[in-house]
């Protein structure tokens, strides 16, 4: 945290502009040694990047002339005539940015200097930051300080790389929300609550001899049922932001020739896979990230689910059911043209799936629509019949049932499991305290409060933090 950190801010390759980022102490003064001039807090000034020389706190770069950009526009044709340096160690022009702590993205000292988006000239600039004293920044640094300066909490910090890596503007607006603190607040806010009921808990214990109806119990129980109802909402909120974020894990499945490759080259318009009238024709999984009405799913075609075949279909069969523990949504896939009784879509994998969609498909060939039971989607993806109503009911699931998702913040699955863990450490306090074991109660309440602030980042251990931010970008 001592150290001025720099990073090339703009992504990889050649550009109108490029950023180079400075956070820390000798922000200023590294980036003034660059501009040969001094930058005033806030504000935008064209200047002309230097290489060379090495950090003057002496130096006073307070001259500050009225016609200075025009003075800077000339200085391009004439690069001599730039206050008096000569242009022999210019690396180009452009303009440099000072935010004073700590009124910064960081919390510290923080400079950017826009030069144009050339990938040498970004390197020049970031290797003369180094000569005059920065180190290169790790993945993430800028926001790790921002949230260790307590310019964001971890939730907020998260979302900047949320709205970075956001693939369509669903997720863009839901990494907004997180960003604008919608989530944050909602955890506040269960915290808050919690708090007060362990004040509850803990004066209830005072006067064990009581029973704890003399002391409130009936208040205490309600307000301990709806906590646990508003932390199981919130799950759902970040199960559907989790979805969003990272996209959902389809898994589509049902027995041989039912057409699941077809309907997997349908949603992923392209012919990965091979599809013949030959039953087991897919014998390994096959996997394609692809976007439908801009819901990112990471669509799997599997081999067909029966009893029995070779040595390669049972391996097959094996995978698609070790990818079916994981999934978030599963399309079984029916021949609504086969005579006779249907694959059981009971199969066991299925059974612990958050979500499926029934899909008759090959309804082209089916003679009788009443065949297709309540519930289920007639559709034939050879000829495309039915996958726009397919495409509805996939998003649906994604937004929970809203039509644009409106509303919905981003999630990561580390929120999704500590919501989980609280949902789980409240039934236990709310057993407790029916049995009015206050203790036990006081201690599980405890120990949702914890569970909460991990969220957050307020009880978060320092290594779990660490692989946090490692994944994040350099240069954010």
């Amino acid at each position: 945290m001592n150290d001025t950190i720099v990073a090339i801010a703009t992504p990889a390759g050649s550009g109108g502009v490029g950023i180079v980022r400075l956070s820390g102490a000798r922000a200023r003064a590294i980036a003034q040694t660059l501009c040969r001039r001094k930058l005033a807090p806030r504000r935008a000034q064209y200047v002309r990047f230097y290489g060379g020389g090495v950090v003057d706190h002496s130096t006073d770069y307070s001259t500050d002339h009225s016609n200075a950009d025009e003075r800077m526009l000339e200085s391009r044709a004439d690069p001599g005539t730039d206050n008096g340096h000569s242009g022999h160690d210019s690396i180009d022009d452009g303009i440099a940015l000072y935010f004073a702590a700590p009124a910064s993205y960081t919390g510290e000292d923080v400079a950017e200097l826009q030069a144009h988006g050339s990938p040498a000239v970004l390197r020049q600039l970031l290797r003369c930051c180094c000569e005059l004293g920065a180190r290169l920044a790790r993945p993430g640094e800028f926001s790790e300080r921002a949230y260790l300066n307590g310019r964001l909490d971890l939730v907020q910090a998260e979302a900047v790389a949320d709205l970075i890596a956001a693939g369509d503007a669903r997720a863009a607006r839901a990494a907004r929300r997180a960003l604008d603190g919608e989530f944050s607040r909602r955890i506040a806010a269960l915290t808050e609550a919690l708090t007060a009921l362990r004040v509850h808990v803990e004066a209830a214990i005072d006067f064990a001899d009581e029973p704890l109806d003399t002391l409130g119990g009936a208040a205490l129980r309600a307000n301990l049922d709806r906590l646990r109802v508003d932390v199981s909402t919130l799950l759902s909120d970040a199960e559907r932001g989790r979805k969003l974020r990272e996209g959902m894990h389809v898994v589509i499945v049902g027995p041989p020739n039912a057409g699941k490759s077809t309907l997997f080259n349908a949603l992923s318009q392209s012919d990965r896979a091979i599809v013949t009238p030959v039953a087991g024709t897919t014998r390994d999984l096959l996997q394609e990230h692809v976007q439908v009405d801009g819901v990112e799913l990471t669509l799997l075609d599997t081999a067909g689910l029966h009893e029995g075949g070779d040595a390669i279909e049972r391996e097959g069969m094996r995978r698609a059911r070790a990818e079916l523990a994981r999934a978030d949504l599963a399309l079984v896939v029916i021949d609504a043209s086969a005579p006779g009784p249907q694959w059981d879509q009971s199969e066991a994998a299925l059974v612990d799936v958050p979500a499926r969609i029934v899909l008759y498909n090959k309804s082209d060939l089916l003679v009788d629509a009443d065949t297709v039971p309540k519930g289920a989607l007639a559709i034939s993806a050879a000829t495309g019949a039915g996958l726009d109503a397919l495409h509805t009911q996939l998003r649906q699931v994604v937004t929970g049932n809203a039509a644009t998702g409106d509303g919905t913040f981003t999630a990561r699955a580390r929120h999704v499991d500590a919501l989980r863990r609280s949902v789980g450490t409240l039934a236990q306090a709310e057993t407790a305290l029916h049995a009015e074991q206050l203790d036990l109660a006081a201690e599980a309440l405890r120990l949702t409060q914890d569970i909460l602030g991990e969220i957050t980042g307020r009880t978060l251990p320092d290594a779990l933090l660490g692989r946090i931010f490692a994944n994040f970008c350099i240069g954010k």
